[in-house]
C-alpha cells in the first residue's frame, strides 16, 4: 500500500515537472529549431513490369496464345532464381473487339493481355532480363524503377543525422546566448503522415519503356546497360529544448 501511494506522488511531481518544462518562462526559457538530412544513395532494387499480349479470331485461339506466350516470359524469369526477389501477376484480361460495320453486335476478334511485375537486387542481371523479354513476341517491358527497400538501414541514418543536426543548432543558439541546453521538451517527427507508399512514383523511380513484337527472332538481343538512379532520401525534424537561463 504504501508503494501505491509513493508511485502515486511521484508521478504527480513528473506530471508537474513536464507541465513547466513545457510552458517558456525567464526561468526556463526554451528553443525551438529544425533539424534537416539528406542523403543520396544507389538503389537497393529495381522493378520492372512485363505485359503479354495476343490475338485470336476466336476467344479460345487468344486465350491459348496468351497462355503459351505468358508461360515462355514466366520461365525466362524464373531462370534468374535468386537474382529474381519477386514475381507477381498483376491482371488478365480477354476483351471482344466488335466489329465496326454490319448489323447486331458481332465480335471481329479477341484481344487477351497479362501483366507481370518483376523485382531484382542484381542490376547485370536486370539488364540482361529486359533485353531477353523485350527481345519475345508480342511482349511490352516497362521499367525500371528504382527504389530502396521498406526498412532500409538508409532511412533510419537520414533520421539519426536529422536529429543530429537539431541539436547542433539549438546548441549554436544556446552558446550565442552564452549558455547552454538544459533539457529537450519535444521531437517532432515532420510529414510522418503524409509519407509516401513503397512504390509510389513519387520515390524518385525512373521509368524507361521497351516495347517489341519481334515474331521469329533468331538471335539473342544483347543485354541493355541500365545505369542505376541514385535515391534521394530526407528527414527532416523539429525539436524545442529549454536552456539554462542566459545573462543577457
Amino acid at each position: 500500500m504504501t508503494s501505491s501511494v509513493n508511485s502515486g506522488v511521484l508521478t504527480r511531481e513528473r506530471r508537474d515537472r513536464v507541465g513547466r518544462m513545457a510552458t517558456p518562462s525567464p526561468e526556463l526559457p526554451r528553443v525551438a529549431v529544425r533539424g534537416e538530412a539528406h542523403l543520396e544513395v544507389d538503389p537497393e532494387i529495381a522493378r520492372i513490369g512485363v505485359t503479354v499480349t495476343a490475338r485470336g479470331r476466336d476467344r479460345r485461339s487468344a486465350l491459348d496464345d496468351l497462355t503459351r506466350r505468358n508461360a515462355v516470359v514466366l520461365d525466362v524469369v524464373k531462370s534468374y532464381g535468386e537474382a529474381v526477389e519477386r514475381l507477381e501477376t498483376g491482371f488478365l484480361s480477354i476483351t471482344p473487339e466488335l466489329s465496326a460495320h454490319g448489323r447486331g453486335e458481332r465480335v471481329r476478334t479477341y484481344h487477351g493481355s497479362v501483366h507481370l511485375t518483376a523485382e531484382l537486387s542484381d542490376f547485370p542481371a536486370l539488364g540482361e532480363l529486359a533485353s531477353r523479354l523485350a527481345d519475345l513476341e508480342l511482349t511490352r517491358v516497362d521499367g525500371p524503377w528504382w527504389a530502396l527497400r521498406p526498412g532500409s538501414p538508409v532511412h533510419g541514418e537520414a533520421r539519426r543525422q536529422a536529429v543530429h543536426e537539431a541539436v547542433r543548432r539549438a546548441r549554436e543558439y544556446a552558446e550565442a546566448l552564452g549558455t547552454s541546453l538544459a533539457a529537450l521538451v519535444e521531437l517532432a517527427d515532420i510529414g510522418a503522415e503524409g509519407a509516401e507508399p513503397y512504390g509510389h512514383p513519387g520515390v524518385r523511380a525512373r521509368s524507361v519503356a521497351f516495347a517489341v513484337a519481334a515474331e521469329n527472332a533468331e538471335n539473342t538481343a544483347p543485354p541493355l546497360d541500365l545505369e542505376p538512379q541514385r535515391q534521394h532520401v530526407y528527414a527532416q525534424v523539429n525539436a524545442r529544448f529549454t536552456m539554462t537561463p542566459p545573462r543577457l
